[in-house]
Order: structure tokens, then C-alpha cells, then sequence
């Protein structure tokens, strides 16, 4: 998969993947890398399904609607690629936290929903429930943090609580911030994923 891996000042910090939204390229979400844990390394990737030219992790039949064994094929590509990548770059597979914004969020989501130990924790940017019916591995200590937006045309609220519900009943530590905003991602957003960060993974 196309990617940016850059090396950090701290080893011993979590590595953070970064996942754009639809359209996205490995290079947007590099900034909230810097504002959230500046001392780690950092793996940015870039989706390998297009859509209309526009990159994205999974395709979609439907603006809400996945494509659901397109999104579990491309769940285990990318979890196979964090393991290659861990080789390739040197670093501790299990200390990998995703930030994930809309496409890249629910990829992420996914990521938890089918791998025990795929990720360390979580920021989740305007995610949606990414499969409905199965039974997710157990994320005991497993902390995430859900940046949400109480007027998203995308991600309703019931959306968001329903994926907060999920992510509870299998054990994870789950704090939902919420934006009088839409689906664009705010500064205030960026922010508080940064306190929760420290707080919970630095």
C-alpha cells in the first residue's frame, strides 16, 4: 500500500497510522500527527480503492452503504500491511494507534471489529458503524476516542452511539466528543483527541 513512514524522536511512543477520508492521500492527516503526539513515528497510508478517481480504503455501493466483502477484504489488506510495515520500518506492531478520519475512521473501526491486538487504542473521526451482526474480539483496555458531530448528515448521533455501544459491550474504553458541527473535521476536534491522547496512550 501507498505510504509515508516517517521516524519519531521517542521509540517507546505509540507508531500512529494514519487514515484519510474518501478522496484523501497519505498526506492530509500528517498535521493532526504533529498536533497529537509530535514525538511519534508515524505511518500514513493511502487507501488502494478508487472511487470516481477519489482514493478510499473500501468501496461503497451507496453514500452509507458498504460494501461489506469489499470491507473485509480490505480490512485484513490492511492489517496484513501494518504487520509487513512493522518489519519493514522496525517498529512494535503492538503498540500501533490508529487515527482514522470518515472512510479512514470506519476502516479502522473495522480493523477493531475483526482483529484482536490490531490496534493499542484508537481516534476515530466521524466513523460509522462498519458491520452490523458479528461478534467483535475482545477489547478490554483497549481506550478509543470518537470525535463526532451532533449535526453530521453522514454519521447521524444514533449512528455514533450505536458504534459506542459496540465498542463497549466488547470491553473498550471509549470517550465521545461532540461538535455542534457537521462532518468536517474542527480544530476543537483535533484538539481534544490531543488531551485524550496524553492522557490515555502518551
Amino acid at each position: 500500500m501507498r505510504h509515508i513512514f516517517q521516524q519519531g524522536t521517542d521509540v517507546t511512543a505509540p507508531v500512529l497510522v494514519l487514515l484519510h477520508g474518501t478522496g484523501g492521500t497519505e498526506r492530509d492527516l500528517l498535521p493532526l500527527a504533529q498536533a497529537i503526539s509530535p514525538a511519534s513515528s508515524v505511518l500514513s497510508v493511502r487507501g488502494n480503492v478508487l472511487e470516481n478517481g477519489m482514493p478510499r480504503f473500501f468501496r461503497r455501493l451507496a453514500e452509507g452503504i458498504f460494501d461489506e466483502e469489499d470491507l473485509i477484504f480490505r480490512t485484513k489488506e490492511l492489517n496484513d500491511f501494518l504487520d509487513e510495515a512493522a518489519v519493514e520500518h522496525g517498529f512494535d506492531r503492538r503498540n500501533v494507534v490508529a487515527i482514522g478520519y470518515s472512510n479512514g475512521a470506519n476502516i479502522a473501526g473495522s480493523l477493531l471489529f475483526h482483529y484482536p491486538d490490531a490496534l493499542r487504542g484508537a481516534i476515530l473521526h466521524h466513523p460509522m458503524v462498519p458491520l452490523r451482526g458479528i461478534q467483535l474480539p475482545d477489547l478490554t483496555d483497549t481506550p478509543i476516542f470518537i470525535g463526532a458531530g451532533r449535526n453530521d448528515p453522514i454519521c447521524s448521533p444514533e449512528e455514533t452511539e450505536e458504534l459506542q455501544k459496540l465498542l463497549g459491550e466488547a470491553g473498550a474504553e471509549i470517550e465521545v466528543h461532540w461538535e455542534n458541527a457537521g462532518h468536517q473535521l474542527t480544530r476543537s476536534e483535533v484538539d481534544a483527541a490531543g488531551t485524550w491522547f496524553k492522557a490515555n496512550l502518551a
